[in-house]
C-alpha cells in the first residue's frame, strides 16, 4: 500500500460484528506508523500550551504506583499503553480505542475475516452495550437474543465500561464453546440469561420472500414468480451489504421487473450495514445520475466526500411505490440506503427508530505490534441528517410487542401491505 489512508478492500461503515467478518469493522486501515512520522512534538495540537505543571500529575501517578500499589507493578511499557488507552477514551466516543499488541493482532484477525462467533452485531446505544441485531440462522438468533436487548454482563464481568471491542473479544470464541450473557430487555422484568454455543457464522445476504404460497430464495436464482404475492406485491428482504449484495440484488430485481409487479416492499429490519460501495450501488437502481446518496462528512479536519448515484435508475416513479420497513436493528448502511431514498422521494419507512451508527473508523498502526482505532468522519443523509446523531424516524411508526411475536404476527410488514395496497 501506497497511502496511510488505503483501505483493505472497501469501506466498511457498520458497528463491530460478534460474528467478526470483514465487512463489521467500519474501518479504514492505515499503515504509516507514528514512528515514521516527525517527533516534533510542538506540531500536535494542544502540546505547545501544555505546561509541565499541568502534566506534572501523570508523573507523579506513576510514581504513587510504583511506590504504592500492593500488587505486581506492571512494567514502563504496559503503564504507556494504559496511558495511550485513556488518551484514546478521553474524547467519549466509544468506537475510538488504543488496541496494544494482543488486542491489536485479534483486531487486525477480524477484519481480515474471521466467521466463528455467536452471530450478532453490539453497538453502544445510550451509553450502554446494546445488541443492534441477531444474524439470521446464527446462534444468537436461535437463543433468542433480539435487537435492542442491553447486554449486562459477559461470562459474568460486567460491562459497565466496557467498550464495543473489548466486548467483541469476550464473547468471540471457537465453534462450539459457550458463553454466557446476560441481557436485560424492554418490557421484560429481571435479567434474561443466554448460555450460547458458538459456531461458524453462515451470512444469508438477500431474500425474496412469500408471505402467501411457497417459495423463498436466498442466492438470487429463484424464479422470476418468487417474491411476488397475490395481490401484486414484490417482497426482498436483505440482511446486509456485503461484496455479493449488488449482484444477488440485482438478480431480485430482474425477478422484480418480471412479475409484473410496480409495488415493492424492501425489508431491511435486522440488518447491520456492510460495504458503503454495496449500499451506493443499490440506491443506484431507483435514483438518476449525480443524486446524493451520502456525505461523509470529516468537520473542520478536510472537506467532505460526497457519494451519489450511478444513476441506473430503471423504474417509471410516476407508478413505481415501494416502502422500506426498518427497526432499531437498522443501522450504517441500511440507514444510508433508507435515508437516501426516502428524502429523495423513492420510498416511505416503516417500523420503529432505526439504531443510529453513521461513523466511520480508521484503524492506524502506532508501532508494529499496536494500533488506534480513531473516529473519522460522520455520515450525513442527503438532507444533511446526523445518522450518528439520533437515526432515523419512520414515516409510519408501528411497534412490534412480545404478543404479536408470540403469536407469529408482523403488524408492520402488514402495515406496509396496507399502504401499498391503498396506492394505485
Amino acid at each position: 500500500m501506497n497511502t496511510s489512508h488505503e483501505k483493505i478492500t472497501a469501506k466498511v461503515i457498520v458497528v463491530a460484528a460478534l460474528l467478526l467478518m470483514s465487512f463489521g469493522i467500519g474501518t479504514y486501515v492505515g499503515n504509516q506508523s507514528a514512528s515514521s512520522k516527525s517527533s516534533n512534538l510542538p506540531a500536535i495540537s494542544g502540546l505547545n500550551t501544555l505546561t509541565e505543571a499541568q502534566f506534572a500529575p501523570f508523573w507523579k501517578a506513576w510514581k504513587i504506583l510504583d511506590d504504592k500499589f500492593v500488587g505486581t507493578s506492571t512494567d514502563a511499557q504496559t503503564k504507556v499503553w494504559g496511558a495511550i488507552k485513556g488518551l484514546a477514551a478521553s474524547n467519549g466516543d466509544p468506537y475510538t480505542v488504543f488496541f496494544p499488541p494482543e488486542e491489536s493482532k485479534l483486531f487486525e484477525g477480524d477484519i481480515a475475516g474471521n466467521f466463528e462467533g455467536v452471530g450478532m452485531e453490539i453497538g453502544i446505544k445510550d451509553n450502554i452495550l446494546t445488541v443492534v441485531s441477531p444474524i439470521k440462522g446464527s446462534p444468537a438468533e436461535r437463543a433468542g437474543v433480539r435487537s435492542g436487548d442491553k447486554i449486562l454482563s459477559i461470562d459474568g464481568q460486567t460491562t459497565n465500561d466496557l467498550g464495543v471491542d473489548r466486548a467483541v473479544k469476550l464473547i468471540r470464541g471457537k465453534k462450539g464453546t459457550k458463553v454466557k450473557i446476560s441481557f436485560a430487555r424492554e418490557g421484560t422484568a429481571g435479567v434474561v440469561d443466554k448460555e450460547i454455543t458458538r459456531d461458524v457464522i453462515d451470512v444469508p445476504t438477500v431474500e425474496t420472500q412469500l408471505k402467501s404460497g411457497s417459495g423463498d430464495s436466498s442466492d438470487g436464482t429463484a424464479s422470476s414468480t418468487v417474491g411476488l404475492r397475490k395481490d401484486g406485491i414484490f417482497v426482498i428482504k436483505l440482511f446486509s451489504f456485503t461484496e455479493k449484495s449488488p449482484n444477488l440484488f440485482r438478480g431480485a430485481l430482474r425477478d422484480f421487473i418480471a412479475s409484473g409487479s410496480h409495488k415493492m416492499i424492501l425489508d431491511l429490519r435486522g440488518n447491520p450495514g456492510g460495504y458503503l460501495e454495496a449500499a451506493q450501488d443499490i440506491a443506484s437502481w431507483f435514483l438518476p445520475v449525480g443524486k446524493i446518496i451520502v456525505t461523509e462528512d470529516f468537520g473542520a479536519k478536510q472537506s467532505p466526500i460526497v457519494f451519489r448515484s450511478k444513476g441506473y435508475d430503471i423504474f417509471n416513479h410516476d407508478r413505481f411505490k415501494m416502502i422500506i420497513l426498518v427497526n432499531g436493528g437498522s443501522a450504517s448502511a441500511s440507514e444510508i440506503l433508507a435515508g437516501a431514498l426516502r428524502e429523495h422521494g423513492i420510498a416511505q419507512l416503516v417500523g420503529t427508530k432505526t439504531f443510529g451508527k453513521g461513523s466511520v473508523q480508521e484503524l492506524i498502526k502506532l508501532t508494529s505490534d499496536t494500533s488506534l482505532k480513531v473516529t473519522v468522519a460522520r455520515w450525513l443523509t442527503p438532507d444533511g441528517h446526523n445518522l450518528s446523531h439520533d437515526g432515523l424516524n419512520p414515516d409510519v411508526k408501528v411497534e412490534i410487542t412480545q404478543k404479536d411475536l408470540d403469536a407469529k404476527k408482523d403488524p408492520q410488514f402488514d402495515k406496509a401491505v396496507e399502504i401499498l395496497r391503498a396506492l394505485p
